[in-house]
């Protein structure tokens, strides 16, 4: 008997797939219902393949890039699209909030003394302290 990968999410309507019968190839006992897949089945194949190889790298980008021959942007933004495909939000160190000229602005205060380095942590992650 062949063994096929379970289809996540549903070729016709994009829509989570279920699972309704299981059966021990063993023994041939079999369970009915309707079960949910884990969130990492219902990933595109592509975004499975992109976990197992952060896993295998032990979560260094610079690895998986590596291995992916890919650059560290491509692979960090390969790792934020499976996190958002998970359901989860992808933060940063910075604030998303902050424009380049914002981020740069409280550098050059830090660099002028103008403010401390707590202070600009504190800016750069959006905090208000």
């Amino acid at each position: 008997m062949a063994v096929h990968s379970v289809p996540g999410v549903c070729p016709v309507c994009g829509n989570e797939m279920y699972v309704e019968r299981l059966r021990c190839r063993s023994c041939g006992t079999a369970v009915e219902g309707v079960f949910a897949l884990p969130r990492l089945a219902r990933l595109s194949r592509e975004d499975q393949e992109f976990v197992e190889i952060f896993l295998r790298a032990e979560g260094k980008l610079n690895r998986v890039q590596e291995i992916l021959n890919i650059s560290y942007p491509t692979a960090r933004a390969r790792l934020h699209k499976v996190i958002r495909a998970l359901g989860y939000t992808a933060e940063s160190g910075t604030s998303s909030r902050l424009s380049p000229e914002e981020r740069q602005a409280i550098l050059d205060d830090l660099a002028a003394g103008r403010i401390t380095v707590d202070e600009a942590i504190s800016r750069l992650e959006g905090r208000e302290d």
